[in-house]
């Protein structure tokens, strides 16, 4: 009876270890990572918008490129701060703090020193970066050759208007060089004809 039931163990062990040979596997729960969402807190920003803050700017054009600040001193209002503390779905933690400074309306300092952690520009980024700059330059270029042609354009202005005054001025000297000679002309005329007349008178009174 032993025997019997230690036969039929061993045929059913066999049969089971037969059977795993055609069974795949099945991937064990600790293997599959449940999907994480980035929960992000305060301020997105990126390098490529931050790139484009200029010193100058007002506080509208700051806020139409990278939204408004996380936080406003009210007793310090020409302080913003764009403050960011992320946790991404892969585990990696993000922080950052972007600091500007203003005197009025306009942009005088900004502060990078806190945004190490900020993703560095992707290719794609850098690209439009390297477009936008070429775009400024070229900008800048074109403003800048406009403004000495208008200057250039003054200058020779100035000496047209230089030269008309000379010949204005020479000309009204002409015109009183011809006064002064018509009017000595007939200063001379005049007292010729005096000369004349007393002559006359004088031969008419000698012959009397």
């Amino acid at each position: 009876m032993n025997k019997l039931i230690l036969i039929t163990f061993l045929s059913l062990l066999l049969n089971a270890c037969s059977f795993s040979d055609y069974v795949p596997e099945v991937p064990t729960l600790s293997l599959i990572k449940p999907y994480k969402a980035d929960i992000n807190q305060g301020t997105v920003l990126s390098r490529l918008s931050i790139n484009q803050l200029k010193i100058g700017m007002s506080k509208k054009q700051v806020q139409e490129l990278i939204g408004t600040p996380s936080v406003i001193d009210p007793f310090h209002n020409n302080q913003w701060d764009y403050i960011n503390h992320s946790m991404m779905g892969s585990g990696e933690i993000i922080r950052y703090r972007l600091i500007l400074k203003f005197e009025g309306v306009k942009l005088v300092n900004i502060n990078t020193d806190g945004i190490s952690s900020l993703p560095e520009l992707t290719d794609k980024q850098k690209k439009l970066q390297e477009t936008r700059i070429a775009e400024e330059k070229a900008k800048i270029l074109e403003e800048k050759r406009l403004a000495e042609e208008k200057a250039k354009h003054a200058e020779q202005e100035k000496i047209k208007a230089k030269a008309l005054e000379e010949k204005a001025k020479k000309l009204e000297e002409e015109n009183k060089a011809k006064e002064l000679e018509e009017k000595a002309k007939e200063l001379e005329e005049k007292n010729k004809t005096k000369e004349l007349k007393e002559k006359t008178n004088l031969d008419i009174n000698s012959s009397k």
